[in-house]
This record gives C-alpha cells, sequence and structure tokens, in this order.
C-alpha cells in the first residue's frame, strides 16, 4: 500500500510541475499561443483548464501525503528485540587488589 501510494505522489508531483511549468504569470504561457486577446474558444477555456489541473492536482498531493504518511509501515512490529542480559550474582570476575609492602626503614 506504501509503495502504490509512493508511486501515485511521484506522479502528481511530476504531473503537477508540469502544469505549473506550462502556465504563465503575467496570463501568457500556454494560453497564449492559441490566438490574441479573448478568442471565442481557446485562450479562457485553456487557462481555466490549466487552473483547475493545478487545484485538483495540488488537493491529490495533499491528500496522498496524508494518506501515505498513516500507511507507513511501522518498523517497530518488524523487528525483534534481543532478549535481555540476565546478571547472575555468582559469576563477577574477582578484583585482585594490591598487595602493600612495608616501605624500608629510613636510616
Amino acid at each position: 500500500m506504501f509503495v502504490f501510494l509512493t508511486i501515485l505522489l511521484l506522479i502528481v508531483c511530476a504531473l503537477l510541475i508540469l502544469i505549473v511549468l506550462v502556465q504563465n504569470p503575467k496570463g501568457g504561457g500556454l494560453s497564449s499561443s492559441f490566438g490574441q486577446g479573448n478568442s471565442v474558444m481557446g485562450v479562457r477555456k485553456t487557462t481555466d483548464f490549466l487552473e483547475k489541473a493545478t487545484w485538483t492536482l495540488a488537493i491529490a498531493l495533499l491528500v496522498l501525503s496524508l494518506l501515505a504518511g498513516f500507511a507507513i509501515p511501522d518498523r517497530a512490529k518488524d523487528t525483534k528485540e534481543p532478549p535481555p542480559i540476565e546478571q547472575t550474582q555468582g559469576t563477577e570476575t574477582p578484583v585482585e587488589t594490591p598487595v602493600e609492602t612495608p616501605a624500608p626503614p629510613v636510616e
């Protein structure tokens, strides 16, 4: 499920990038190449389509991102924890204490 949502997210991102790059912020872009001013069928419909496509893809990106966040597999369930280390009282290694030698007498 997560892989499927990730692939859909990548497709939506690529389409959204293409749609935004086709638009021109000054009102030109793809719609300006269909004619001058407001022709009968060209400019306004292309602008409407690009705007609707942008909003649709932006909303799809948001929804798919939220769904992918919930569909992330939980790694804590998949990994097995190692058994705890048991400490036994009788197996400690003894620590040797240094033996003090008496100091030689001072003459």
